[in-house]
């Protein structure tokens, strides 16, 4: 079959989850495997406190990957990993759709209905906006 699965990651609980499950998707099927970290500025920051903070998320994301390399290890798949800056929601359908993703892999954040009603899910973005199946891990 050979799909693309495209795993969205934010190194939480959930996010661990959804890469295990991209991985063993991915080898099952013989897709290739993407993981993409977005790194969110905050929005009314200064520009040399946006370059900082970016770059520090940069690094903590790239330790994170050394640790899902190492878990992907004696399968199949060899994951390719990227961190971009901007809104999640919008990054993830950006990559998803630049790479051609048949599949997007993605964990539930445990909000609040409250929160959720306020703020607004990534995960119901993108559902509601992809053009390939998705996947929410819980």
């Amino acid at each position: 079959m050979n799909a693309r699965i495209l795993c969205a990651y934010d190194g939480s609980a959930t996010a661990e989850k959804a890469f295990d499950y991209a991985l063993a998707l991915a080898a099952a099927f013989g897709g290739r495997l993407s993981v993409l970290a977005v790194a969110q500025p905050p929005e009314s920051a200064e520009v040399m406190e946006t370059e900082t903070l970016v770059d520090s998320m940069r690094a903590h994301f790239m330790t994170l990957f050394e640790s899902l390399r190492m878990r992907a290890e004696g399968t199949p798949v060899s994951p390719e990993f990227e961190v971009t800056v901007g809104h999640p929601a919008e990054q993830i359908l950006f990559h998803a759709d630049a790479l051609g993703a048949d599949h997007i892999v993605i964990g539930h954040r445990g909000k609040s209905r409250i929160e959720r009603w306020l703020m607004g899910s990534i995960s119901k973005r993108i559902i509601a906006y992809a053009a390939c199946n998705v996947t929410v891990v819980r």
